[in-house]
């Protein structure tokens, strides 16, 4: 009877062992897929930020390039020209009025409508009527 009896402890423990074992694989699996699919949304989130990174690195490439170009001996003769209306020593400034001033002293011309001659058919209708 004893026999019998560790008999049935040995399966009892060696099931009991094998539900541990499964639990604790199917712990390990289930958190093992977690980690895997915070990676694939970590790095589609690096990838986004380096996109962003790279968007910000051309503007800023392109800002330093404005800025070489604002600071020319150019862009400053050219403002000041444009915006202060100055002029090099022998130069003559023309200033023209505005376009809307030019346009009311300019002639209009009112366009002719055509007069076809009546049809056929009215001239003899206001013939016989």
């Amino acid at each position: 009877m004893k026999t019998h009896l560790v008999e049935k402890i040995k399966v009892l423990f060696e099931r009991f062992t094998n539900l541990v074992l499964v639990f604790t694989i199917l712990i390990l699996s289930l958190s093992l897929t977690r980690n895997i699919s915070r990676v694939k949304q970590i790095s589609l989130l690096v990838e986004k930020e380096e996109g962003k990174v790279k968007a910000l690195e051309n503007e800023k490439e392109e800002l330093e390039k404005r800025l070489q170009e604002v600071q020319s001996e150019e862009f400053i003769e050219k403002q000041l020209r444009d915006k202060l209306g100055l002029a090099r020593e022998g130069e003559i400034i023309v200033v023209l009025p505005e376009d809307e001033l030019v346009k009311k002293f300019a002639p209009k011309f009112e366009e002719e409508e055509e007069n076809l001659p009546d049809p056929n058919w009215k001239k003899w209708l206001k013939l016989f009527i």
